[in-house]
Formats: structure tokens, sequence, C-alpha cells
């Protein structure tokens, strides 16, 4: 057994699993269903490969909150006229077309660890290199969130639970929270005490026809391993580093 870790840490981040039409919402962590969307982005899927998708479903999913997000809402227009527009509508007796508007959700300055637990070791494997080196840009759940890296923490020979609880805090030394546990939430079996189901399974990216089921999610706190001395802050966000 073995677990792929990934960080997610960003300006900003929108995990939605339940957006709908002019309200695009976030959820405080990150869904396994954007997880296996950026994975199957790093490797270069298609939304029809269904089997890859299942493969990709099959690893066993978890979140560790390093940072909390703080929420951020964009008052977000598309379409607004032209003043020419604007004038030849008038002079037609006619209102003006009204821009689209819509309101965008965010996480602003949030971190997470997230788990990839497999007995496939070689698949893992390829994940990490697919990381490393996409096929496709990259996203934090949507077009406007590129990530800060490290993006790939490499792979751990321990269980989820116990990679995530090992790992040392990525969020900056001057916010990580003393003595004070952290979130944790990880997939788990149906019948597991105090297990939640969420909608947040991708079974088909298809834009004619998305779909997605439901799997059992269980929450727990932990403490944060000791931290090993003082570390540099690393979640800087430099826009052109992937330009050198």
């Amino acid at each position: 057994m073995a677990t792929l870790l990934l960080r997610l840490a960003a300006p900003l981040q929108a995990w939605g699993a339940d957006s709908k039409f002019e309200t695009r919402k976030t959820n405080r962590e990150p869904t396994k269903s954007g997880i296996i969307g950026l994975l199957a982005a790093a490797l270069g899927l298609s939304r029809a490969e269904a089997g890859a998708l299942a493969q990709l479903n099959a690893l066993r999913f978890g979140v560790r909150v390093d940072q909390e997000g703080s929420l951020l809402v964009d008052y977000h227009t598309a379409g607004n006229p032209m003043p020419e527009e604007v004038r030849a509508a008038r002079n037609a007796g006619k209102a003006p077309k009204p821009p689209y508007v819509s309101h965008r959700y965010y996480l602003a300055d949030a971190v997470f660890l997230i788990g990839l637990e497999s007995r496939d070791e070689a698949l893992l494997g390829r994940l990490q290199s697919a990381l490393t080196h996409p096929a496709f840009p990259l996203f934090l759940g949507r077009r406007a969130c590129p990530p800060t890296p490290p993006l790939c923490l490499g792979i751990r020979p321990a269980g989820l639970l116990e990679a995530l609880k090992q790992e040392p805090s990525q969020a900056p030394e001057w916010r990580r929270p003393q003595g004070q546990p952290c979130r944790i939430l990880l997939d788990a079996e149906p019948e597991a005490g105090g297990a939640l189901p969420q909608r947040d399974l991708p079974l088909s990216f298809s834009p004619i026809h998305r779909q997605f089921g439901f799997r059992p999610v269980r929450e727990l706190m932990a403490p944060l391993p000791a931290d090993p001395g003082s570390q540099e802050d690393d979640t800087e966000h430099d826009p052109f580093l992937e330009l050198r």
C-alpha cells in the first residue's frame, strides 16, 4: 500500500460540488471529482475515456486541511453590450440586452494536503510523472486558479491516513496553528460509522451529459506532526515561474 501526496496552494481555489447556472459555489476543501479531473488533465485523457476514469475513481482519496481558506465572492459579468449596440437598441425603441451576471465563489489563501492511496504503485508512479510533466495545463478547480508549486510531493510507503498524519504541515510557519488539530476527510466504507454520502464521484466528464455518483466520506480531527524546524514559506505566488 502506498500513497501519492499532493500540495494544493494558490491565491484562489474553487471546488464546487453543486454549482449550477448563475451561482458557482465552492466547498471548504477539494472534491474528489475535482482532483480526478486534475489527474485526467495531467495524463492527457479525453472526456470519453470511461475506463481510465474508473481506474482513477478506484484510488482512495483523502484531504488534510492545513490552512482553512476564506470565502471570496466574485460578481462576474459577461456579454456586456458595446456602446454602439446600446445606442442602436435605444434608437430602435428597445432595451439593450443585459449582460450575463453570475456569482462565483472562491477559497482565498487555502492550503491542502491531498492523499491518493493505491496498491498499484506503478499507477501512482505514472500519476507522479504526469503531474510533473502534465499534458494539459493544471488548475485548482477553475482556469483562473493555477497552482503554486510544488504540486506533487511524491509517493509515501504508507496507507492514506498514516501518510496524511505524518506529513509536515504545508502551510507557512507563521500561519500554522499551535497545538490545534486539523480536519481530515477520507473516503470511507458505506457502513462506516459517521460516514456521510457526497455526490462527488465522477462517472463521466462528457460536456453533453456529465454524471456523478455518491461516495461515503468521514471527517475526523487529528494533530499535525511535530514541526521539524523552520521551513521557508514557499506559498508565495509567482505567475511567471513557469515561463523560466
